[in-house]
């Protein structure tokens, strides 16, 4: 049984690379391989932003908290030391 597993993904991972072969020897493959290379460079770049956007998130939200605990005591004083 094992045996034939192995024999399934030998066959698999032959034409897998015979696929691979095709596909790169196809005209216009080379435009294609480019634009899932750029896609994936924007979608790296849309990762980083979007961190971004997370750590303001945060700081906006502690500073809404500062805001709202300083408009219920007008004087300034929140009962700190």
């Amino acid at each position: 049984m094992a045996e034939r597993k192995q024999d399934l993904l030998g066959r698999l991972a032959d034409l897998s690379e015979e696929a691979m072969q095709k596909l790169s020897e196809a005209p216009g493959a080379d435009k294609a391989v480019q634009a899932l290379k750029k896609l994936g460079d924007r979608v790296d770049e849309l990762q980083r932003r979007t961190k971004g956007f997370e750590e303001l998130e945060r700081r906006l939200s502690a500073l809404e908290k500062k805001v709202s605990t300083l408009a219920k005591n007008p004087s300034g004083k929140t009962g700190e030391k």
